[in-house]
């Protein structure tokens, strides 16, 4: 029997190792992309940084030290150099699968951070894992700018779950749907109307204003936004405005709101505030053929007829009055319960008024 050569001996005193299998081994030295190891065969093994994890900004120097015991998986046992290319990436990723098959079948509630945003959604990364969540699936309503989910952390299931077509979607809406749901039910059990409630401005439109109320949209309609007129609510608020609301109406689930709270209805003191043969300085608020409304307070329109502007005979009020205008009259005609209020300058005028506005 042949002896056996020293590089023989030292040859088989190693273990054999292949392509795609998992092994273990012990940080030798670490350098800022790459680390080496000593996985018990003739050659060190080589992780390089991109096989170590996707962010490539990291300095592998302050996350591995030597010494420490790392599981990983060869890539090639011999990579033209003589030595073993392996990956902790990829068998992190494929054990990340497997938590995401197991939370896919359990329709297990996961967290992680948001590590990119893409055209269409965003990427978290669970165990090196990546999970994709379609801009549709992220919220319970639509969202233009995801740019503020990068780096959060946010929860979500897994909604489909196929590796082999690299299809791993998750989603957050369903979640989000499930926790209004149930915000809504607690809400309509103990909203009663006559409740004051602060929300958030959600969203302006022309008609009004729509306010979260935790879980539950009310609507502020223009008309009930202010005791006075209100032309345009998108020059009264805006988004994410907080506000205290009184509820109005409530029909199943759909909620009125208004911001005319009693204590501050301008004719809750009308007969004093407002009584016939008071003097009172208004601005021209609108115009008609037959007369000009004058405010009095916010909520408060006066009507000043055509024939009580002057003494002289005035054709259509615009010839001599004009919009924003603010004018003195006196108080001659209260309705409090059609609230309506007739003014006249005519009699603030001397008899002796000269009839500059006669048309000849």
């Amino acid at each position: 029997m042949s002896e056996l050569s020293f590089e023989q001996m030292l040859n088989e005193s190693f273990k054999t190792i292949h392509n795609g299998e998992v092994v273990d081994g012990t940080v030798i030295d670490v350098k800022p992309d790459e680390i080496i190891l000593n996985i018990g065969y003739k050659a060190d093994g080589i992780i390089s940084k991109s096989e170590y994890s996707n962010d490539q900004s990291i300095d592998l120097t302050t996350v591995v030290s030597v010494g420490d015991s790392m599981t990983v998986k060869v890539l090639k046992v011999n990579d033209g150099e003589g030595q073993v290319l392996l990956t902790y990436k990829r068998l992190a990723a494929e054990k990340g699968n497997e938590r995401l098959k197991e939370a896919f079948e359990n329709k297990e509630v996961l967290k992680a951070t948001v590590s990119q945003i893409l055209g269409g959604g965003l990427c978290a990364v669970v165990d090196e894992a990546r999970v994709f969540i379609p801009a549709s699936l992220v919220s319970d309503s639509y969202e233009k700018d995801l740019s503020k989910y990068e780096g959060q952390e946010i929860e979500f299931v897994i909604s489909e779950f196929n590796p082999r077509r690299n299809r791993v979607i998750g989603d957050r809406r369903q979640l989000l749907v499930a926790e209004r749901a149930e915000k809504q039910k607690e809400l309509f059990a103990k909203l009663q109307i006559g409740d004051t409630i602060e929300g958030v401005v959600k969203n302006v439109t022309d008609f009004g204003a729509f306010i979260d109320l935790g879980g539950v949209d009310g609507l502020l309609h223009i008309s009930e936004m202010s005791w006075g007129r209100v032309e345009n609510p998108k020059k009264v608020f805006s988004v994410g405005d907080e506000v205290k609301v009184l509820v109005k109406d409530i029909n199943d689930t759909k909620v009125a709101l208004s911001l005319k709270f009693p204590e501050t209805n301008p004719w809750a003191n009308a007969q004093d505030d407002f009584a016939v043969g008071t003097i009172i300085t208004g601005r021209v608020a609108r115009m008609a053929d037959f007369g000009a409304f004058v405010e009095l307070a916010p909520g408060v329109d006066a009507l000043l007829h055509v024939s009580q502007i002057s003494k002289a005979h005035v054709d259509k009020p615009s010839d001599v009055l004009s919009v924003g205008q603010e004018i003195t009259a006196k108080i001659v005609d209260l309705n409090e319960a059609d609230r309506k209020i007739s003014l006249s300058m005519k009699v603030l005028e001397p008899d002796d008024q000269s009839a500059e506005y006669t048309e000849e």
